[in-house]
């Protein structure tokens, strides 16, 4: 605890007086950018990731990257979703997945679920990602097919944003976009999926070739 106490004395005196203007603007009002779901892991800092300041980004987070079809969870996943897509109007919505996911691994090792219930029955809204991979790549080895799941996965919360009323609504009116990403914590690579490849491609790349064309 110290450690963050100390944290927020730098933020006070270090941070704050330089961006006052901002907070005070933010105070009256906020228009993020984007939605962005990805999961409560510990090792991912979205503001980090993309250089972001306080008001550009409208998280939600859980375990998993989860978002369930809609009526299936009254939980805060469909009331965050809502609240952004119609009271924030935000013009993205990102899922964010990563590599070394503790919960796609429990969701292909139920075992290790076990002695968790509350996130045994979690992981039930994961069973379309979960039977993807057993019918479709039970013949790769345990890495191949881990990575697999965690790319997939992002896929199905993308088709489970659709079934969200306000999604649907604003996807018919044609602004608002959706992307899937994969971070990669290991080499800081972000992978974003390319509907028209059908694969996904580094977010990297793309931004140099844009940059060239420029």
């Amino acid at each position: 605890m110290e450690q963050l106490v100390q944290g927020i004395h730098q933020f006070q005196t270090s941070y704050f007086g330089s961006q006052q203007e901002l907070f005070e603007r933010l105070a009256a009002n906020q228009a993020p950018m984007a939605l962005f779901i990805t999961c409560s892991d510990s090792r991912i800092s979205p503001g980090l990731l993309m250089q972001t300041k306080p008001g550009d980004l409208f998280i939600l987070r859980n375990a998993g990257n989860m978002v369930p079809p809609y009526g299936a969870s009254r939980g805060g996943e469909e009331a965050t979703i809502e609240y952004a897509v119609r009271a924030l109007a935000v013009k993205h919505i990102i899922v964010c997945g990563h590599s070394h996911c503790g919960a796609i691994r429990a969701l292909l090792n139920p075992e290790e679920a076990a002695e968790m219930p509350a996130v045994a029955n979690w992981l039930s809204h994961a069973e379309a990602t979960r039977r993807i991979i057993k019918e479709n790549y039970s013949h790769l080895n345990q890495a191949s097919m881990y990575k697999a799941a965690i790319e997939e996965h992002v896929l199905v919360q993308l088709e489970n944003l659709r079934t969200h009323p306000s999604v649907a609504a604003r996807l018919a009116k044609g602004d608002l976009n959706l992307h899937g990403w994969v971070y990669k914590f290991e080499t800081g690579e972000v992978y974003s999926y390319a509907p028209a490849r059908g694969q996904y491609e580094s977010l990297t790349n793309k931004a140099e070739t844009a940059g060239k064309e420029l």
